[in-house]
C-alpha cells in the first residue's frame, strides 16, 4: 500500500500521497491540494517544496554530503577530471576509456567561437563588468547557431549541450581579456580544458606561455566542485526559463544572470574582501566579537551554508587546493591564508560558531585560491558560471525530457487592496 498523508482543510479531510526518492526525506505530493480543497501552500523561497525530480544530484546538509548521480564529491575531485564530470553529469554514468575520448575530442574541437563574436564584445565598454559580458554573450549565441535551437531534437539538444560546454571558457576568456585590455587568446586543441583555459587568460602574442600543472589540477578541481549543486536558485532559474520552451541558450545566460547576484555566485569574492578587511591573524578576534555582536552590521563572509549544516564537503577539498597553490608559488605564509586559518580554528571550536553550525564553506577558500593564480575578484563569479555550466545543462536536459513537467507558474498569497472602482484623474484628491 502506497503512503499517504492527511490533511484537514475547514473539517475537510483529504488524503495526500507521499513520493520517496531513493535516499532522502520523502514528499507530500500537493498538486491536486488545490482542486480538492481551494487553498494553495505558503513557501517563500521554496525552501520546503519540490519542484522536481532529479536524477543528477542529492545534498545530505546535515550530514555533509554531496554526491553526483550517486558519486561521492570527494572522489570525483580526487581522482577524475572536469570533462570526466560533464559526462557523468550529461550521460548518467562514469565513462569508459574510449567514451572519454571521444568527449575529449568533440569538446576540444567546440571551443572556436564564431568569429564575429568578436567584434560583438566592442559594444562594451571596458570597464563592463565581466558577468555583464558573459550574460549577453552566451545569450547572444543563439542568433550563431540556429542549427542547435530547436528543443524538441535530441540531437540538436545535445550539440547546444556540447557547444555550451566546450565555448564557456573561451567566453569567459574573452570577457577577462577585454576588460584588461589584451589581445583575445584562441583555443589550442592539444591541451586540455583547463590548461586551454588558463592559457586563453594568461597568454600574451609576445611570449610563449607555460602551463603551470600545479594550477591546472587546482583550477580543474575547483570546477569539479561547482559543476552542480542541486536545485539552487540559478539551477531553479534555468529550469523555470527552460519551462516556458525557450533555447538553451538563453535559459543559460538566464542562470548566468541569477548567479551574478552577491548572495549566489559573488560569496567567495564577499569572503576575500572580509579577510582582506582583517587583514592579519591578530585582528581576527575582533572581528570576531563585532560579528557575535548583534547590533554590529559586521557579517563573517564564507561561513555557514542554507544547505549545509555540517562541514561543506567542499570545503575541505578546497582548503588542500589553496595549500598546493599558495605552496607552489612560494605564499605558505600569505598573511590571508594565516587569518583564513586563524578563523576557521576559532570556527570549529568556539561555542557560537558549533552552536549555530556555521563551519566555514567553499567560498571561504575558493577566493584566495583563484586570487593567489592571478584572477582579478570580478572574474570570480565568471568562474562560478563557466563551470556550473555543465550542471545547469544536465538540469535543462532532464526537464526537457520529464513528460510531467510543466511550465513554471508559482503561486502567490496576494496581499494588495480589494477590487475598487476607477476615479477619474480629476475627481481624485
Amino acid at each position: 500500500m502506497s503512503a499517504s498523508s492527511t490533511i484537514t482543510v475547514d473539517d475537510k479531510q483529504i488524503e495526500l500521497p507521499v513520493k520517496t526518492g531513493t535516499i532522502g526525506p520523502s514528499v507530500i505530493d500537493i498538486g491536486k491540494l488545490h482542486a480538492k480543497t481551494g487553498v494553495f501552500t505558503f513557501d517563500p523561497g521554496f525552501t520546503s517544496t519540490a519542484s522536481c525530480e532529479s536524477k543528477i544530484t542529492y545534498i545530505d546538509g546535515d550530514a555533509g554530503v554531496l554526491l553526483y548521480r550517486g558519486y561521492p564529491i570527494e572522489q570525483l575531485a580526487e581522482h577524475g577530471d572536469f570533462l570526466e564530470t560533464c559526462y557523468l553529469m550529461l550521460f548518467g554514468e562514469l565513462p569508459t576509456p574510449s567514451q572519454k575520448a571521444d568527449f575529449d575530442y568533440r569538446v576540444t574541437r567546440h571551443t572556436m567561437v564564431h568569429d564575429q563574436m568578436n567584434r560583438f564584445f566592442q559594444g562594451f565598454r571596458r570597464d563592463a563588468h565581466p558577468m555583464a559580458v558573459m550574460v549577453a554573450c552566451v545569450g547572444a549565441l543563439s542568433a550563431f547557431y540556429h542549427d542547435s535551437t530547436d528543443i524538441s531534437d535530441e540531437k540538436q539538444r545535445m550539440v547546444a549541450s556540447m557547444r555550451m560546454i566546450a565555448k564557456m571558457p573561451t567566453l569567459a576568456a574573452m570577457a577577462y581579456k577585454y576588460s584588461i585590455g589584451q589581445p583575445f587568446v584562441y583555443p589550442k586543441n592539444e591541451l586540455d580544458y583547463t590548461s586551454n583555459f588558463l592559457r586563453m587568460c594568461f597568454a600574451v602574442p609576445c611570449e610563449e606561455y607555460q602551463i603551470n600543472p600545479i594550477f591546472a589540477r587546482a583550477l580543474d578541481r575547483i570546477f569539479i566542485l561547482h559543476a552542480d549543486h542541486e536545485q539552487n536558485a540559478s539551477t531553479s532559474t534555468v529550469r523555470l526559463a527552460g519551462s516556458s520552451g525557450a533555447n538553451p541558450f538563453a535559459c543559460i545566460a538566464a542562470g548566468i544572470a541569477c548567479l551574478w547576484g552577491p548572495a549566489h555566485g559573488g560569496a567567495n569574492e564577499a569572503a576575500l574582501k572580509m579577510l582582506m578587511e582583517i587583514g592579519t591573524p591578530d585582528r581576527v578576534k575582533q572581528y570576531v566579537d563585532k560579528a557575535k555582536d548583534k547590533n554590529d552590521p559586521f557579517r563573517l563572509m564564507g561561513f555557514g551554508h542554507r544547505v549545509y549544516k555540517n562541514y561543506d564537503p567542499r570545503a575541505r577539498i578546497m582548503q588542500k587546493t589553496t595549500h598546493e597553490v599558495l605552496g607552489e608559488l612560494g605564499l605558505k605564509d600569505d598573511p590571508l591564508l594565516e587569518v583564513a586559518m586563524e578563523l576557521e580554528q576559532i570556527a570549529l571550536k568556539d561555542d557560537y560558531f558549533i552552536e549555530k553550525k556555521l563551519y566555514p564553506n567553499i567560498d571561504f577558500y575558493s577566493g584566495i585560491t583563484l586570487k593567489a593564480m592571478g584572477f582579478p575578484t570580478d572574474m570570480f563569479t565568471v568562474l562560478f558560471a563557466l563551470a556550473r555550466t555543465v550542471g545547469w545543462i544536465a538540469q535543462w536536459a532532464e526537464m526537457i525530457e520529464d513528460p510531467s513537467q510543466k511550465i513554471g507558474r508559482p503561486r502567490q498569497l496576494y496581499i494588495g487592496p480589494e477590487q475598487r472602482e476607477y476615479v477619474p484623474i480629476n475627481s481624485r484628491g
